[in-house]
C-alpha cells in the first residue's frame, strides 16, 4: 500500500475530557504544545466537545482566548474542534445564523477542521455546519456516529457515506463513541468505504470494551487514512489507544507513521505529571482506566452504564441495575433505533430508568423523550414504535429539518448580553450556554476589573430554555 498512516492527537481535547471530564487547564498543556506541533501530526484536536462548557463552568477560561493561545503555540499543526452539528456545543438546536456565527468564528480564532456528527445521523442536522465550515476555508470531516442493530447494514453505511460525499465534505469519520466496533467490522467498513467513496476515511475508537488497539490495525490494514490517538499517559480505558503504541505497531510497515517517538517520549513525560497530579487530586477515578465487556455484550456506551448507576443510587435502587440494562435495548428500538450517543444515550438511559422504577413501560414520559418522538432532534434511522408514538399529539410531530422552525437568534442574543460583552465571541458564550455564561462572565469581569461581579446587571436576563 505504501501510504503513511496518519495520526491525530486526541490528549488535549477527547483524551481528557474521557479520563478526568475535560478539566485540564491551559497551564498543564502549554509547557508541551512546542513539542506537538513539532512532532508531525496530521491534526492536534483541542477544542469542541465539552472544553468550551468546561473553561467556564469549572475552569474559569475564556475558550475562545484558550483556542488563540493553541493556534499560537502550534503554528505548524492542523488544529481540529468536535461541533453537534446543529446542536453547536450545547445541548439544543440553535437557529442557522447562530451555527453560521459558531463556525466563522472558530475558523478566525485558530480552528482548521471541524468535525461535524448528529446523535441520529440526520445529515439535515449538519448541512449549515458544513456549508458555513467549507464557506470560510475550513475543512468539512463530517463524522457518521456508529453503532451496531438491525438498521446499520454495510449498505446504511454506505449510503450514509455517499450523501455525506454528496454535501461536500473534505473527509468522513467513523465515529466509533463507545467503542462497539470489533476488528473484522472495522476491515469490512473501512474496505466497502475506500472501495465506494473518494474522500479520506479516519476511524475515532475508545479503548472502554479493550479491542481499540487491534480494531485500529485491521482498519489500518484494510486502507483508513487517519486514527485518533492518545499520548499515552491519557490513553486507554475509556480514552483511545495509546499514540506511541500505534506508532511503533507500524514503524518500518508500509504504513509507518513517520511520527518523532523521541519527541512523543517527551511528549508523555510532560503528562504523565499531569496525570500523575490528577490521580493525587482525585479528578481522574481510577476506573475509568479499566476495561469494560458490558460496553460489547449490552452495546451501550461507558459513560452512559455510569449515568445509569448514578441515577439508580439517586432513587436507592441500585438492585434495578440488571432490570435497567435488559429495558435500554427495548427502548432503543421504540425510539427508532438512534446511536447512543450525546444526546440520545442520556435520552435512551433515562427513559429505560423511569419504565423500570414506575413498573409500567412509559407510563411517565421524559421531556426528552417526548421531544424524540415529536421529531424534534431530527428523523430516527427506523420509524419508531407506533404505541409509544400514540401517547404524543400527531398534530405536535414535525418531519421537516428542526432548525427549520426556528427564528434567527443572533440580534436577540447580542440584545440580551448586553454589557457582559467584552469581545465578539462572548455574545455565542452567552447563546449557548446562557446562566452559565453569565456567571462566568461576572467572574471574569471581577478578576480583569476588580469589580464587584454583581455590579454590571444584564437588560434582560431571560433565557430562552
Amino acid at each position: 500500500m505504501g501510504n503513511k498512516l496518519k495520526i491525530m492527537e486526541t490528549a488535549i481535547r477527547d483524551g481528557q475530557q474521557s479520563l478526568i471530564a475535560t478539566r485540564m487547564p491551559f497551564s498543564d498543556m502549554e509547557p508541551a504544545l512546542a513539542l506537538l506541533d513539532s512532532v508531525g501530526y496530521d491534526a492536534v484536536e483541542c477544542w469542541g466537545g465539552a472544553t468550551f462548557d468546561a473553561c467556564i463552568r469549572f475552569l474559569d477560561e475564556d475558550p475562545w482566548e484558550r483556542l488563540r493561545k493553541l493556534r499560537d503555540a502550534m503554528p505548524n499543526t492542523r488544529l481540529q474542534m468536535l461541533l453537534r452539528g446543529q446542536n453547536i456545543l450545547g445541548y439544543r438546536h440553535y437557529s442557522d445564523d447562530v451555527v453560521d456565527y459558531f463556525v466563522k468564528k472558530s475558523i478566525d480564532n485558530g480552528i482548521d477542521i471541524i468535525r461535524i456528527f448528529d446523535a441520529l445521523n440526520d445529515l439535515r442536522n449538519l448541512k449549515t455546519a458544513v456549508d458555513s465550515t467549507k464557506a470560510y476555508g475550513g475543512h468539512a470531516q463530517v463524522a457518521m456516529a456508529y453503532t451496531i442493530g438491525e438498521p446499520y447494514t454495510p449498505e446504511y453505511w454506505k449510503d450514509l457515506a455517499l450523501r455525506i460525499q454528496d454535501m461536500g465534505a473534505d473527509s468522513i469519520c467513523i465515529k466509533d463513541m463507545a467503542g462497539l466496533m470489533v476488528p473484522a467490522a472495522a476491515t469490512e467498513m473501512v474496505s466497502m468505504l475506500k472501495a465506494n467513496v473518494e474522500i479520506p476515511i479516519h476511524l475515532h475508537t475508545h479503548c472502554t470494551s479493550g479491542v481499540a488497539p487491534i480494531t485500529y490495525y485491521c482498519a489500518a490494514q484494510a486502507g483508513v487514512d487517519c486514527i485518533d490517538t492518545a499520548i499515552s499517559p491519557f490513553s486507554g480505558g475509556t480514552s483511545q489507544p495509546s499514540t506511541e503504541v500505534m506508532v511503533e505497531t507500524f514503524k518500518g510497515s508500509d504504513r509507518d507513521t513517520g511520527l518523532d517517538m523521541s519527541k512523543l517520549e517527551k511528549i508523555a513525560a510532560h503528562f504523565q505529571t499531569v496525570r500523575d497530579n490528577a490521580l493525587k487530586s482525585g479528578l481522574m477515578n481510577t476506573k475509568v482506566l479499566g476495561t469494560d465487556i458490558k460496553t460489547l455484550i449490552y452495546q451501550v456506551p461507558g459513560g452512559m452504564l455510569s449515568n445509569l448507576v448514578s441515577q439508580l443510587k439517586d432513587q436507592n435502587a441500585e438492585d434495578k441495575y440488571m432490570d435497567v440494562l435488559q429495558e435500554v435495548p427495548r427502548v432503543r428500538n421504540d425510539l427508532g433505533m438512534p446511536p447512543l450517543v450525546t444526546p440520545s444515550s442520556q435520552i435512551v438511559g433515562t427513559q429505560a430508568v423511569l419504565n423500570v422504577l414506575m413498573g409500567e413501560r412509559y407510563k411517565i414520559l421524559s421531556k426528552e423523550t417526548q421531544e424524540i418522538l415529536r421529531g424534534k432532534y431530527g428523523q430516527t434511522p427506523l420509524p419508531m414504535n407506533p404505541e409509544v408514538l400514540a401517547r404524543i399529539d400527531p398534530s405536535e410531530i414535525i418531519t421537516c429539518r428542526p432548525a427549520d422552525l426556528l427564528e434567527p437568534e443572533m440580534a436577540k442574543m447580542e440584545e440580551e448580553i448586553g454589557d457582559y460583552k467584552e469581545q465578539e465571541e462572548d455574545v455565542l458564550t452567552y447563546a449557548l450556554f446562557g446562566p452559565v455564561a453569565i456567571e462566568y462572565f461576572k467572574r471574569r469581569a471581577a478578576l480583569r476589573n476588580k469589580v464587584d461581579p454583581d455590579a454590571i446587571d444584564m437588560k434582560n436576563k431571560a433565557y430562552p430554555a
